[in-house]
Order: C-alpha cells, then structure tokens, then sequence
C-alpha cells in the first residue's frame, strides 16, 4: 500500500531525519562485519605451526602477539614491543611484575584466562589471573601503546628483556623516559622510543644482581622501572619503533604518538579496520561462515609490511638506507603467496601492489637477484621456485603499471638463466641448474647415491620434481611477460622451457617421476618415498599433490592424462586414494600435508587450485562439490580452523576467494575461474569506484550446485570471467539449487 506524506500525517522534517538516519545506518552497517572477526581461529595447529593472533594495523610495521607456544597454553612469557617478521623473529619484550624486581622475575610465566582475553585487530586485553594485572594494547603504524592496570597495593614494574640473544641496550634517559636497541638477525640494529605515563625508578640487571644503574648494552640486557601508587594503578607505555636511527624513531613517536592517547589511537586502529574489512559485504550464508570468510580477511593483511619511515627506509637486500617517496615493503614468502594472496591484493588494492611490485624491483637493484622471500634481512631463502616473476606477470596482465617493467623482467630473466634452482638457496647457478638448463629437467638421485653437489641443502635436498615442474610455471611467466614486451627470441626460448613439465611424466606410472642425470627413470614409490617430506623427489607433499602442478598448462596435462574424461578420473581418484598405511606413519614422514581428503591436502598450498581443476572437465558441478565441502569440513571458525600452516594469509586468501565463489586459477592468466559461493550476495567495492558483485540465489548449505549463470545480464554457460569484467564493476548472477545441473559450464 503506497501512502502520501500527508496520510500518514508524519511532519516532513522527522520523515527526512528518519530517511537520513536509516542512510546513515546503512552506510555505518559494515562496521558490524567487524564483529565476524576472531583472531582465534586457527590458534591451534593440526601438527604445524598455528596462526597468531596479530594485533596490527592493515600491513603495517608493528605487531603484537602474546609470547606463548598457543592458544591451548595457558601462560605468556613475555609481550613483544614489535613482531619484526613473520614466525621470523620479535624485538623488545616487556611485561609487568606485582614483585619486588628480583632475577627470577625475568624468568617468571605470567597465567590468564582464555575467557578474558579479548583479541581484536586494532585492541587487545588480557587479564593475568595470579597476579591481578590487566595488561591492553593498541598499535599504530611504527608505534604503539601498552596500558598496564596493577592491583592496590602491589608492586608496580616493568621488565624489559631482548629476544635475539645478541647485542642489545636499555637506557633510561629521565624518571618516564627510556631508549633501547637490540640487534636483529645479527647485525640489524631496531631502536626504540618511549615514554611512560608516570615518573619510575629505574634500573637494570646486570650479572643476575638487581642495580641502580640507567644504562646497559650487551648480551641479553635486562632493565626495569618500578612506579609508586598512584590513583588508579594504570601505567601507560607509548612508544615507537625504527630501523634507521635512535633519532627516527623518537621522530616517528612524535608524528604517531605526541598528542594521541590510548583510546584515540585505538579508536583509529578500528576505523582503518573498518575500512578494509568491509570492502567486502556479503549477504546470506551461516554466521559461522561469515566468521571464517571474515576472520580470513582480516589474515590477509597481516603481510606484507611497509617499513618506510618519513620518505626513508632500511634495506636489508643491501645493508642500506635509501630515499623513497614509495613505501618499501617487505614480509613475503612467494612460495605460499603467489597463488591467492597477491591476486587478492590486486582486487582490493591494486595500488598498493604496486609498491609491493616495485619494492621487489628496489630489490633486485640493490642485491642484484629478484627476491622470493623477501624479510627485513633480505632474501630469506626459502621453499624453491622464482614465483616473484609469476606475480609480476599476474601485476602486469591485470593493468599494473606503476613499477619498472622493464626492470623487473631483467631480473626475472637473470634468475631464470643464472641463478641455482636449489631448494632453499640464493646465489649463481651449479652444474644441476645446467642439467634442467640443457635436458630440461632437475636431476634426482638414486636411492643409494650419496649427495656430491655441496651446495645442496642436507635437509631440504634436491626436490627434483617439484624443482622441475616449479621451474616450467616460472619459465613460462618470463616467456609470457616476454612476449608482451616484444621479445620474440626470448619468448620463443622460455615457452619450450615452459613444457619442461612433460620430460617428468611417466606414462607408465600416470605421475611425474624423477629421473637420474643421465635420463634414466627412478623407479620410487610416490606416495612415500622420498625421505622426510618426500623432499629428494617432491616438497612437502607427495606425487599424488605434485601431480597437478601445471597451472600454467591445464590443456597439456589433460593430454597426458589421455583426455577430459580420464583427467576427471584421476581427479576423483585423487580424493580416494587410500595413503596405503596409518596416519601417523603417513605423518610422520608428511607432517605438511594435513587436511586430507584421500591424498589430497588441504592444508599445504599447492593443493589450492586441484578441485577447481574439474572445470577443465564435463563435470564443473564437481568442482562446486569439492570446494563446499572442503572449506565446511577444514575451514570452521574455531581454533582448530586452518588446516596446516597459514603462512600469514598466504591460505587464507584461498578462503577468501573461494567463499566469494570465484578462484585465479592461474596466476599470470587474467581471468577467475567459477566455483560455489557460500553467500547469496557479495559486493566489492573496487577502488576504482564500481562495485563486482556475485549474486547467488537462493545459495545455502543444500543449494551449493549452479543451475545457470548471468554476467551483466548475459547467459555464462562457461566457468570463467575475466579480470578486465570485474573491474569494469561487471555482475556475476547465479542461480543455485540442491542437485547438480551437469550441463552447466559446457560452452566453449
């Protein structure tokens, strides 16, 4: 029933309030999404390491996690002032004391309870049950803020202690002022500024004896400030943090921190939240997956971190400082983030990959090779492959452009021809690069052969599987973005270096087999020979998971495989493979490939892309079977919700996408491939001002299977779209039902 103003006798001005309100309301609802974050989920490991619950602001430089093995852990050593990378290392802990300071003090856990823990991005709290000390922090960028509440009565101290067991100092300028450094990674010096609410006295410990003295440097340096009572018991600590001198980072506490208070700077880490989680609105779905879909966002920005400070940054790569209106970013193991977690940003921010791109160019200026894992440190060398270059590809295919290109293709090309292959090394190329080089393969030893080349690493050995099929992925991105440069004879060269791939498949045994120098087969056993973590033949997982490898080259897999139908065979064969002997035999030599689904694993990267791989096939419907039902068994929204080592977001991206129903296949290929979104409705607001929605009807927890598709109106009888369509604000309209329709996804 349609009224006039003037029937519902409703005075025009309240009316309008009331429109502008539920306007105001509609604007302000995302903040609610805020809620569906929980830092806890994933805090328990399966068998690998858990996830942290990271207080920080969106990518940058500090944050904060309570020092304890997990969340089953019901004690904390210490708070760290600045996590400096991820799993990588900590600066500066403190935490508080209701003793008289003595030795033991420093070595004394600190007990709390779960219950009043409270963990949110931008805040969090705990309560120390023994010794009744509410202890809160909230971050800035290269500052943040502890408030520590003491009990009436008790002693009111602050230990201070370094993490590294190297060089370090504590010096207590005046009664609230102090100044530290402690030597990360060797020889990396991270200063600190602060200043306490409240006049202390001041001291050290020095030789396990408590003193006076306002000043210590060396090994494990310890110092402390007691307080007097005061009216409510509150201490405050605010500091800041810099790589570049003790005189930056008193700067940087000044810009961040000189007339901001605790709740101010809180209050502005909630915001700058609010901002990035809610880009992302979606409708419908359970409020456990909203939690999973939210929680996993959030873990997305926890790398990389812009360490630049006022237009200057530390380099690692080359022991430098450096002038740069850019930031400098650094925190990133491509190995685990090429796949979804840079093909997001590249959706959400596609300006701050950007800098992402070019600090990888600053780089390669400054160490001479494109890096793979580049920390504060420089390249930590790491897993194996050069996936920085797919990355870049991926950049430029999506209209990336503010970085080098030029220069970044030359150091894509110096790693595919000069530097080693080896897993878990950096540096020019050995006579096992120059095997793969010329025979287009990496060459495996044979059960009894002793290792003779010593630049390999005696844990991590040779991985000639992986190596070679890694290498093939990487080799075509240095052909692709060749082409699109206008190198014919280098495309011509890297696009038959890119089946390499082929040279390892065994027909015979339907995987991808080693081979010896000479060529010759290595008869093994794939699903568990191959020593710790089958690393003399694969990485991490066995050849069951390496089988899939070729992202690149879909279609030449499918021939290799005899056609769609038997790719589709072997896919399901995938999923119900028995491991041929118990768990924990089969875990103990495979801790990293947790989330099993037969020999498939969930929990390790590379398994990513493999259940989207049936829309390769006449059966995509499996593909929205497989993928609903991997992320509902592995992916809860609890402390046991991530099924192997996150890898700070480098899983959780796969969340991400895959909740919203859609998946980059093939990073470097500009386009997604479709799976089965959770939610009825979901809207990205795209930087460029338009919005790419995915609209589901009637989605639910039965309704996971598509029945037909629109794209801007359009019948979609194929699963895919293009990056070109979501950024032109393009709609993405599914109908969803309970049963599959097996001939959706057929057209060419």
């Amino acid at each position: 029933m349609i009224h006039s103003f003037k029937t519902l006798k409703i005075p025009f001005l309240l009316l309008l309030g009331f429109c502008i309100h539920l306007t105001s309301l509609a604007q302000k609802s995302g903040i609610d999404n805020l809620k569906y974050v929980d830092l806890r989920v994933g805090n328990v490991g399966q068998l690998l390491e858990p996830t942290r619950p990271t207080i920080q602001l969106p990518n940058q430089m500090i944050r904060m996690y309570p020092e304890r093995k997990d969340y089953l852990d019901d004690q904390i050593s210490s708070f760290p002032l600045i996590v400096v990378s991820h799993r990588l290392g900590q600066a500066f802990s403190i935490k508080p004391s209701v003793n008289p300071v003595t030795a033991a003090g420093w070595k004394q856990k600190l007990a709390y309870d779960h219950d009043l823990e409270v963990t949110q991005p931008w805040y969090y709290s705990t309560y120390l049950v023994d010794d009744e000390v509410t202890v809160e922090f909230t971050p800035g960028k290269k500052t943040g803020i502890f408030r520590f509440e003491f009990p009436e009565k008790a002693s009111k101290s602050l230990l201070f202690n370094l993490y590294n067991e190297g060089e370090g100092s504590w010096k207590f300028i005046s009664g609230n002022e102090i100044v530290a450094t402690e030597i990360y990674h060797g020889d990396i010096p991270v200063y600190l500024y602060g200043i306490f609410s409240e006049n202390g006295k001041a001291g050290i410990l020095q030789n396990e004896k408590i003193s006076p003295e306002q000043t210590i440097k060396g090994k494990n340096a310890k110092a402390w400030i007691s307080f007097p009572d005061n009216k409510n018991g509150k201490i405050e600590l605010k500091y800041a943090v810099s790589y570049i001198s003790p005189e930056q980072a008193k700067k940087n506490f000044e810009t961040e921190l000189k007339s901001t208070g605790f709740e101010e700077l809180k209050k502005k880490g909630e915001k700058a939240w609010s901002d990035a989680i809610n880009q992302i609105q979606v409708e419908g779905g359970t409020e456990g997956q909203k939690r999973s879909f939210y929680s996993s966002l959030y873990r997305t920005y926890e790398r990389m971190v812009d360490i630049s400070e006022d237009n200057q940054y530390y380099s690692g790569f080359d022991k430098k400082i450096h002038q740069s209106n850019r930031p400098f970013y650094v925190d990133d193991w491509t190995w685990d983030t090429y796949l979804a977690h840079h093909p997001l940003r590249i959706i959400l921010n596609p300006a701050q990959e950007e800098d992402m791109l070019n600090s990888f160019v600053s780089m390669y200026d400054q160490s001479g090779w494109i890096p793979t894992f580049p920390v504060l440190f420089g390249d930590h060398a790491c897993m194996n492959g050069f996936h920085s270059s797919v990355t870049f590809l991926d950049g430029y295919r999506k209209g990336l452009r503010n970085f080098d290109i030029s220069k970044a293709y030359s150091g894509m090309y110096k790693n595919a021809t000069e530097a080693t292959m080896l897993p878990w090394r950096n540096g020019p190329k050995c006579e096992l690069d120059d095997i793969y080089r010329t025979k287009g393969f990496f060459p495996a030893l044979r059960k009894d052969e002793k290792e003779t080349v010593k630049l390999v690493d005696p844990f991590e050995k040779r991985q000639a599987v992986a190596v070679t099929l890694g290498g093939s992925y990487d080799d075509w991105a240095v052909g692709e973005l060749a082409k699109d440069l206008g190198k014919k004879e280098d495309y011509k060269t890297f696009s038959a270096r890119a089946l390499n791939y082929k040279n390892l498949w065994s027909s015979e045994k339907n995987m991808f087999m080693p081979k010896d120098s000479k060529g010759a087969w290595i008869p093994i056993d794939p699903k568990f020979d191959g020593g710790m973590g089958g690393r003399e033949f694969y990485d991490e997982n066995n050849g069951y998971t390496y089988k899939w490898q070729v992202q690149h080259d879909i279609s030449g897999l499918i021939g290799l495989m005899g056609g769609k139908k038997q790719f589709e065979n072997n896919l399901d064969q995938l999923y119900r493979e028995d491991l041929g002997r118990s768990k924990y035999e089969f875990w103990a030599k495979f801790p990293d490939a947790t989330g099993p689904v037969g020999q498939y694993s969930m929990g390790n990267e590379p398994s990513f892309h493999i259940p989207y791989l049936y829309n390769f096939t006449d059966a995509p419907w499996k593909t929205q079977k497989r993928i609903r039902f991997l992320l509902d068994v592995w992916f809860k929204d609890n402390i046991f919700g991530i099924p192997g080592d996150e890898d700070g977001g480098g899983m959780t991206a796969f969340v991400v996408f895959s909740s919203m129903g859609f998946y980059p296949i093939t990073p470097g290929r500009p386009e997604y491939t479709i799976g089965s979104p959770v939610f009825e409705k979901v809207s990205i607001a795209l930087p460029n001002g338009k919005q790419f929605k995915v609209i589901a009807n009637h989605s639910s927890v039965v309704n996971k299977y598509i029945q037909s598709a629109k794209f801007d109106g359009k019948v979609l009888n194929v699963p895919t779209f293009t990056h070109d369509q979501l950024v032109a604000g393009g709609t993405l309209e599914l109908e969803m039902g309970p049963k599959p329709n097996k001939n959706w996804g057929l057209g060419k």
